[in-house]
């Protein structure tokens, strides 16, 4: 027997754990405004952080499964489009991603959510919450 509960959103969440090297520098700016701006994180021999990821999806309960989204699945995606990516790597040089594009947490939050989104079904929200340090964190989505 299924048993009709009060539709209300819930939210289910995936944590994860990345080790990332990074520089944050502007190639537009001179070498003073850089540093200015991003001091050490503006080292050019790069510098690492060991990132903690929390993936949050939110809809409501599948009255079939009991799931918002499978776990194993929400898992899966981050491994592959995530921790494959970004694990042990240099953002700067060694992804498509952030060639161009300066690798604060803001941006690397808005890329994990981007990679994540086609496969987390529409009817979901998507939000991401990105630890650089146990102190800084951001997040981004719905």
């Amino acid at each position: 027997m299924i048993v009709k509960l009060r539709s209300m959103k819930t939210t289910v969440c995936r944590e994860a754990h990345f080790n990332s090297a990074h520089r944050l520098h502007n190639s537009e700016w001179s070498d003073d405004r850089n540093q200015a701006v991003f001091g050490k994180c503006n080292n050019p021999t790069y510098h690492g952080h060991n990132y903690d990821l929390i993936v949050k999806v939110t809809g409501d309960v599948d009255p079939e499964t009991g799931y918002v989204m499978d776990m194993k699945i929400l898992k899966d995606l981050i491994e592959e489009h995530v921790i494959e990516a970004f694990d042990h790597k240099n953002l700067n040089l060694d992804t498509e991603e952030f060639k161009s594009l300066n690798p604060t947490a803001e941006n690397i939050a808005r890329v994990i959510y981007e990679k994540l989104r086609p496969g987390i079904g529409e009817d979901l929200g998507l939000r991401i919450v990105l630890y650089e340090t146990r102190r800084n964190f951001v997040e981004y989505g719905e």
